[in-house]
C-alpha cells in the first residue's frame, strides 16, 4: 500500500509533465480564443485593435458555414461505418490460420504508415484519374465511360481515400480484442448448434463493442480536423469542404488571423458537441 510520502513524491515527480501538458494544451487555446476577438491582419497593418464578436458572426453567417459542417459530419459518419464494418469483417479472417499469416497482417496494416498527402496523391493519380487511372482502364475493359471521381462521387471519393487510410487502425485494434475471445465460448455455441451469424450476433459482437468504441473515439477525434486528403484532391470544390478547410479558405483569403481563430473556436465546440453525444451513445461500453 502506498503510503502519504510516496503519493506526496509521485505528485512532485509528474507535476513537471503535467505543468508541460497543460501548457502545451492551454497556450495554443488561449491564444486562439485571444486572436478570435481582434482584427489581425500579419501582412496588412498587424494588429488593428478588438473588434469583439465581429469576427465570430462574420464566421457564423457564411453561406459555406453550416454546408461545411454537414460536409464534415458527412465525411466522418461514412468513414466510420466503412472502417468498423471492414475492420470487424477483416479482423476476423486475419485471425483464422492461413499460410504467411503475418505477411498478411503487415500489408493489411501498411497503409496507415502512409501520409495522408502521399495517399490522396496516389489515389489521385493512379487510381482516381479518369484518362489513366486504374479505374478507368477498369471501366473501360467493360465498356463502360470511366467515372470522374472528384467532381461526379466527390465525397465518396474522399471517404473511400481516408477509409483506405484508417481501416488498418481500425483493423488492428479489433484483432486485438478478437484475439482475446475465449475461444470455448465458440466452441460451445457450435456444439449446440449455433448458425454463424447467431454466434457473431451474440458472442463475438458483444466482445468487441469496447474495441468499436474507442476504435469510434479516437477516429472521431482526428477525422473532424480533416485536412490534407481534401487540399490534394479538389481543393474543397465538388461540395467538399469542411470546416477545417472552410479555415484555411478564410485565412487564406482575407488574411485575417482573427476570422481564423473564430473558425477554430467552432471547430472546438462542434469537436466537444460530437465527443459529448459519442460518449453518451457508445461510451456506456467502457463501463460495461
Amino acid at each position: 500500500m502506498a503510503t502519504q510520502h510516496s503519493r506526496s513524491a509521485a505528485r512532485i515527480m509528474m507535476a513537471p509533465a503535467v505543468i508541460l501538458l497543460l501548457g502545451w494544451m492551454l497556450v495554443p487555446l488561449t491564444m486562439t480564443l485571444y486572436f478570435s476577438f481582434k482584427k489581425y491582419l500579419p501582412l496588412r497593418g498587424g494588429d488593428l485593435g478588438w473588434v469583439g464578436f465581429d469576427n465570430y458572426v462574420r464566421f457564423v453567417s457564411s453561406s459555406a458555414f453550416w454546408p461545411s459542417i454537414q460536409t464534415t459530419l458527412i465525411i466522418v459518419g461514412g468513414v466510420l461505418l466503412i472502417t468498423v464494418v471492414l475492420g470487424v469483417l477483416l479482423s476476423m479472417l486475419l485471425d483464422q490460420p492461413m499460410w504467411g499469416q503475418g505477411v498478411v497482417r503487415i500489408l493489411v496494416i501498411a497503409p496507415f504508415f502512409v501520409m495522408p498527402t502521399v495517399s490522396a496523391l496516389v489515389w489521385k493519380n493512379m487510381f482516381m484519374d479518369p484518362v489513366n487511372g486504374l479505374l478507368a482502364y477498369l471501366w473501360k475493359f467493360f465498356g463502360a465511360q470511366p467515372v470522374e471521381w472528384l467532381s461526379d462521387a466527390s465525397i465518396f471519393s474522399i471517404v473511400l481515400i481516408v477509409s483506405w487510410q484508417w481501416l488498418p487502425f481500425a483493423t488492428l485494434i479489433l484483432l486485438t480484442a478478437i484475439q482475446s475471445l475465449d475461444s470455448e465460448q465458440l466452441e460451445a455455441a457450435e456444439m449446440d448448434g449455433a448458425p454463424p451469424l447467431s454466434r457473431f450476433g451474440h458472442i463475438v459482437l458483444p466482445h468487441l463493442s469496447r474495441a468499436i468504441t474507442i476504435v469510434v473515439l479516437i477516429q472521431t477525434i482526428f477525422l473532424l480536423a480533416i485536412f490534407a486528403e481534401i487540399f490534394v484532391t479538389t481543393q474543397g470544390s465538388f461540395g467538399t469542404k469542411t470546416l477545417t478547410y472552410l479555415i484555411f479558405q478564410r485565412v487564406l483569403e482575407s488574411q485575417n488571423v482573427g476570422l481564423g481563430s473564430a473558425g477554430g473556436v467552432y471547430a472546438i465546440i462542434l469537436a466537444n458537441i460530437v465527443a459529448i453525444f459519442l460518449m453518451r451513445i457508445v461510451g456506456k461500453n467502457l463501463d460495461a
